[in-house]
């Protein structure tokens, strides 16, 4: 497929069909090139990137998607939301979606060069619990990792719970590693629990697995650094579940950690 054909497809809701996926990249780093021609013909049009997700960083879920190893891509300002603590989302558009409770940083400044955990610690503002709705064009949600970075890492709404200030739940890296990776969730729909996480299985940690990120980002030809204002989603703490209109989902975590509720419309 041209970027042309995939951004259709991401427009229209289409899944892709075999002989799309026919000329899919054999490789993870070439698939990155096709996800980032994508990103430019979302540029030129007018869309505004507003930070990233992560994606495939729970270990646990390794062996569900045959994905084993953490990819990204793009949050776009027309599929990003913030809340108080309960709000919608529109899955119009969007292709065998799939809910996914998560923690959320957004950025103070670009991270320093070479950036260790504690230097990364100190350029994040804020972290909050958020919920990304995924969704795949591949049917059946099967693919091989490649497709999964072609296909814009996976992504098709993020919305974003309360903001902490990340000062206020801990004083340097080392304490915010030990909260969120003890921490817990319990994911429900419509009212009944369906599943339970921790944050240690986000890479051990959602900063590290935000630290990870940061590094791959840089490694990766023609990307874009994180900037001042991004927010960067870092990965389920459970599976993914399917979701459609008139669901209503919540995440509670353990405290301090905010919960967060959503409908789907």
């Amino acid at each position: 497929m041209t970027p042309e054909q995939r951004l259709q497809h991401h427009d229209q809701g289409l899944p892709w069909s075999p002989a799309d996926r026919s000329g899919a990249p054999v490789d993870v780093p070439g698939a990155y090139q096709q996800a980032l021609a994508v990103r430019q013909l979302r540029l030129q049009r007018g869309e505004a990137p507003r930070g990233y997700k992560i994606g495939f960083t729970n270990r646990t879920i390794w062996p569900l998607y045959n994905v084993f190893a953490p990819i990204w891509g793009t949050v776009w300002a027309g599929g990003l939301s913030y809340c108080d603590g309960e709000a919608s989302i529109d899955l119009t558009a969007t292709c065998q979606p799939r809910i996914e409770p998560e923690i959320v940083f957004g950025l103070r400044t670009t991270p320093a060069a070479n950036a260790t955990v504690d230097q990364l610690f100190d350029a994040i503002d804020w972290l909050a619990p958020g919920f990304e709705v995924v969704q795949s064009h591949c049917p059946d949600w099967k693919f091989v990792a490649a497709e999964a970075v072609g296909d814009s890492g996976l992504h098709a709404r993020l919305l974003v719970g309360p903001r902490v200030p990340l000062r206020s739940l801990a004083a340097d890296a080392a304490a915010l590693n030990a909260l969120l990776a003890q921490a817990q969730v319990t994911l429900y729909k419509n009212g009944q629990a369906v599943a339970e996480g921790k944050g240690v299985n986000v890479l051990d940690s959602p900063l590290l697995a935000l630290h990870h990120f940061l590094n791959e980002l840089r490694a990766c030809p023609g990307a874009t650094d994180l900037q001042p204002g991004d927010v960067v989603t870092t990965g389920t703490w459970t599976d993914a579940f399917a979701i459609a209109p008139g669901e209503h989902w919540s995440a509670r975590f353990s405290a301090p950690l905010p919960a967060l509720s959503v409908k789907m419309k």
